[in-house]
């Protein structure tokens, strides 16, 4: 945890000691009372808090806010909906390396019982995101959606550089892509959407609906990669641009 992150209705009351960010802040940061330490309020400015009074069940805390952050380049994730574990790594991470949107659809080879897991219906996914942006000292977490069929999801994108990440009928790597304008977007200097199969991959039927809708193939090399692994792959090679 590089950042601690708190939601703005926490702000006005002490922190709980048995919340795990108040034991970071004492055993891992060894913060006592009258020190600082870095603070995030999520979705909002970086800044300082001082650990103002440590009573038996809360610390106080006093907070001075910087500015607020600029926008981040918008990046959407279309991913196949996979196993709730899979699934945590990729919130994670994909949080980490500045996804603006991640949605995980339904699509041909995907389990559509997945979308049920309590992951999903606990709100559990936000920790996830939480966690990747407090290693990434960042406040901004993604709009998550698990709901979307690829249909549906694509109906969505707004104009944007669309790539999907394929094993199979892909002919370029994606760094031969990366720089390059497509049929969906004006230049790649814009929005980007990446998509990514499940872990079975895309079905006929979803490739096709991806090329209508001006999609490019590509793909990460001759390895075959988990998904976790392809998004994080992927995220670092666009990040070039």
């Amino acid at each position: 945890m590089n950042l601690v992150l708190l939601d703005a209705t926490e702000l006005s009351a002490p922190l709980p000691r048995t919340d795990p960010r108040a034991r970071h802040i004492l055993d891992v940061l060894r913060r006592r009372q009258g020190d600082s330490f870095d603070v995030g309020l999520v979705d909002g400015p970086c800044g300082k808090a001082t650990l103002t009074a440590l009573g038996a069940d809360a610390l106080t805390l006093a907070f001075h806010w910087g500015p607020s952050p600029a926008p981040l380049p918008a990046t959407v994730l279309l991913i196949g909906l996979p196993r709730p574990q899979t699934a945590r790594d990729i919130l994670r991470d994909a949080t980490t390396l500045g996804a603006t949107e991640l949605h995980f659809i339904a699509t041909e080879r995907a389990d559509p019982n997945y979308a049920s897991s309590t992951l999903w219906t606990s709100g559990e996914w936000r920790r996830h995101c939480l966690a990747g942006a407090a290693q990434a000292f960042e406040t901004r977490i993604p709009a998550v959606t698990w709901t979307h069929t690829l249909a549906s999801a694509l109906a969505t994108l707004a104009p944007a550089h669309c790539i999907a990440l394929d094993n199979y009928e892909a002919s370029q790597p994606l760094g031969h892509y990366h720089a390059s304008a497509n049929t969906l977007g004006d230049t790649a200097s814009g929005p980007q959407v990446l998509a990514f199969g499940p872990e079975r991959g895309f079905g006929p039927g979803d490739r096709n609906a991806l090329r209508s809708a001006g999609f490019t193939l590509a793909h990460l090399g001759t390895r075959v990669l988990r998904v976790e692994t392809a998004v994080v792959a992927a995220l670092a090679i666009t990040r070039l641009r």
